[in-house]
Order: C-alpha cells, then sequence, then structure tokens
C-alpha cells in the first residue's frame, strides 16, 4: 500500500507557528470533533502545544480552534484505521524532535444495528480504528515516554464497556477491551513514571449517534452530557494519574456502579433497551 503524503501547510496554517520546545507536548487522536477536539482544547488552555489528528480534513480547522495563547497545534489528516494511517502520524509526531507528554487516544465510530445485519466491513473498521489505532499508536510513542521516566496517557473507552452492548456489539466490545487494555497496561507501566488513565464518558452530545444510525433508540432521545465537561473530567484524571474516570454526570456514576452488582444478561436487556431501534 501506497503510503499517504501529508498535504503542504499553507502559510496561515497552525503548523507554521514556532513551538518552544519547553512546552510540554501532547498528541490527541479523533480530534476533529467532539469529545476530542474538546480534549484538545482543554490541553491548550493549560499550556500543551499539541498534534490533532482525524481522518477528514475538518481537523486542519480543529487544530486552528483549539489553539489558545502561544500554544501550536499541528493538524495531521490520516486514516488510523490502516497502518498507513499510524505510519503517517508517528512520522509527523518524531518529525518534531520532541518528547511526547501527553497522549490521548480517542479516536473511534461505532455500528448501530443486529450483529447479523451490520456489515462485516463495518465491523472489521471499527475493530481497526478503536482498538488497533491504540495497540499501535502506543506500540510506537510509549517507549519513548517510559525511557523519559514521564508522561500520560489516556485512552477513551466508554461507560458501555461495564456491560454487554446489544444493537451495537463490535463496539461495546471494542470499549470493553479498551478498558481493560489501560488497566493491564497501567499495571505494567506503575514503576516507570507513565501512567494510564481510561476515560468513560456516558451518552454525549456530538455526532456519536447520527454516525453510528442510531438516531431512533431510547439513548438518542436522552439528556446528554457536555463534551467539554467529559473532556474536562478526563484530562484532570489524566494529569492527576487517575486510575480510570466515570466522566459527566452523576448518572453515569451510578450507572457505572450498579452494574458492578447485576447479572450479565440483565445488564445485556436494560442495555438493549436503550440501543434498539424503536418499533414502528
Amino acid at each position: 500500500m501506497t503510503r499517504p503524503t501529508p498535504a503542504s501547510p499553507t502559510p496561515d496554517s497552525p503548523t507554521q507557528s514556532t513551538p518552544d520546545p519547553a512546552t510540554p507536548l501532547a498528541v490527541v487522536t479523533g480530534a476533529s470533533t467532539g469529545i476530542g477536539r474538546e480534549i484538545a482544547r482543554e490541553l491548550a488552555s493549560r499550556g500543551y502545544d499539541l498534534v490533532v489528528c482525524a481522518d477528514e480534513p475538518q481537523i486542519e480547522h480543529a487544530a486552528a480552534a483549539v489553539m489558545s495563547g502561544t500554544t501550536t497545534a499541528t493538524a495531521v489528516q490520516a486514516d488510523l484505521a490502516t497502518e498507513d494511517g499510524v505510519r503517517l502520524l508517528v512520522d509527523r509526531v518524531r518529525d518534531l524532535g520532541r518528547p511526547v507528554d501527553a497522549l490521548v487516544l480517542n479516536a473511534g465510530v461505532a455500528a448501530g444495528g443486529p450483529f447479523l445485519e451490520t456489515s462485516w466491513a463495518e465491523d472489521a473498521r471499527l475493530v481497526a480504528l478503536n482498538v488497533n489505532h491504540v495497540l499501535a499508536v502506543a506500540k510506537e510513542l510509549l517507549p519513548d515516554m517510559v525511557r523519559r521516566g514521564r508522561g500520560q496517557v489516556l485512552v477513551t473507552s466508554s461507560i458501555a464497556a461495564t456491560m454487554p452492548g446489544p444493537w451495537y456489539a463490535t463496539y461495546a466490545a471494542s470499549k470493553a477491551f479498551l478498558h481493560s487494555f489501560a488497566q493491564a497496561l497501567r499495571f505494567e507501566l506503575k514503576d516507570t513514571g507513565v501512567t494510564v488513565t481510561s476515560l468513560l464518558p456516558g451518552p454525549t452530545d456530538t455526532m456519536f449517534f447520527e454516525r453510528a444510525g442510531m438516531q431512533d433508540t431510547e439513548v438518542y432521545d436522552t439528556t446528554k452530557d457536555d463534551p467539554a465537561e467529559v473532556a474536562r473530567d478526563g484530562v484532570e484524571a489524566m494529569l492527576e494519574g487517575a486510575d480510570a474516570v466515570v466522566a459527566g454526570s452523576l448518572r453515569n456514576k451510578v450507572q457505572a456502579l450498579a452494574t458492578n452488582l447485576l447479572p450479565e444478561q440483565v445488564k445485556a436487556r436494560l442495555h438493549a433497551s436503550l440501543t434498539k431501534e424503536k418499533d414502528d
């Protein structure tokens, strides 16, 4: 497969700003919209320079929008569901010649509907983006963080990771994988100076449900959390070195606690009542 060539930045592109090498650097995937964009904005407001990545041209506009004060933002348009896309991002990060202080692995998609009706291509791409990009980027960038003996990692899981997820089964399973992976990796790195935090948002006011084709579900009609609030919770937990954070409303925290007490099939039935398409 031919490796994509990054577009040359325009003269007024945010990638043209001159960074201060003493400023901490954060890498955020899935940063063109939603929670990822708000995480990037939150980190910029705390003085981080950014490398932001997504698979759509909108990432250039997002990079410009999230900069704060003297911070810089480098936009990388890359499809992280592919090996070439991961390589492009990693190469752009390394080309900066700066250590990564915060690594936010947030990019993801969902595929709503019965498993037997979603296409193999949809499910395979979901796993490639939600799971594989996290593993691949972590494999590439974490060793340098560990060698330096400091840094924070934030992995965006979901409250869906705490229970079976009928009617978007591959999505919920991918998020359960990410939560488990983040907690296991955290244990492995506990004496290195690098921390790993799992972010578990609930329903959030983003384009998630529209992109997943889940507009005709009960969960689509529920009150959703502000992505800026979710991002703030996630960034604060990451910088504090917390193991995990259930972000957003009290409802999410109560739901997470309740799932510890219920059998799996009861949790699946309750979850399905929110994610199954409504009867006509």
